[in-house]
């Protein structure tokens, strides 16, 4: 009798470690899948062109002329985030929802279009720019995202992006900045990355007057970005 009752705890215990013992090795061979997918996409500034689902980064950069920080997260096959940047030299802030989709992928590259959508509020300083516009606008900035990974903790990115401000106060005020560039983002481990990106283009602006301006265009990016998931 003390046999059988024996056998009637055991049997129960036996199972649930064997099952434990299986799970384990699944549980750790998803882990180190997760890791390796995690590693072969890294970035969080810029690249990858768009993340992947379930991923998540931060991240914040500096430059001229402006500064700024950024979320990004791969659901549903987009990429949906928010950006904040202060133009330190116009005295101007921007907050912005951005999405992005992957289109096209071959290899180690890929490209996705990107759609931010926001308001821009512009104090009109004239300090570093006598041509400053003051008011309320808002943004709209269409851009398509190119990544190439050339090694393994290296990827070069390309960038296009056209944004354009559209003045919310009477006046006709707007602005286009049409901006093509490139840099590299490189993966510093612990899940870092660092980017380093230029842009060269054109500055068109309408002023209260009805004057249309033009003028050269440009901008310096240094960021780091942090992989969350």
């Amino acid at each position: 009798m003390t046999r059988l009752m024996l056998v009637c705890v055991l049997t129960p215990l036996m199972a649930a470690a064997q099952e434990t013992t299986a799970a384990a090795p699944e549980e750790a061979t998803a882990e180190a899948v997760r890791l390796e997918a995690k590693r072969e996409n890294f970035g969080a500034v810029v690249a990858p062109a768009a993340l992947p689902d379930g991923a998540t980064a931060i991240s914040g950069w500096v430059g001229v002329p402006e500064v700024g920080a950024a979320y990004r997260q791969g659901t549903g096959g987009w990429e949906v985030g928010g950006r904040a940047r202060f133009d330190y030299l116009r005295l101007a802030v921007t907050v912005e929802g951005v999405a992005r989709r992957q289109v096209w992928t071959s290899g180690a590259w890929a490209v996705a279009p990107e759609l931010g959508l926001g308001v821009t509020g512009n104090t009109g300083s004239r300090y570093f720019d006598e041509q400053n516009l003051e008011g309320w606008f808002l943004r709209l900035t269409p851009a398509v995202i190119a990544s190439w990974k050339v090694a393994e903790t290296v990827t070069a990115v390309g960038l296009v992006e056209v944004p354009y401000e559209l003045g919310l106060s009477p006046g006709g005020t707007w602005r286009v900045k049409p901006m093509a560039g490139g840099g590299a983002e490189i993966y510093l481990g612990e899940d870092l990355s660092l980017s380093a990106v230029g842009e060269l283009g054109v500055d068109v602006f309408k002023e209260l007057r009805g004057v249309t301006q033009t003028r050269l265009g440009y901008g310096v990016r240094l960021g780091l970005g942090v992989r969350l998931f």
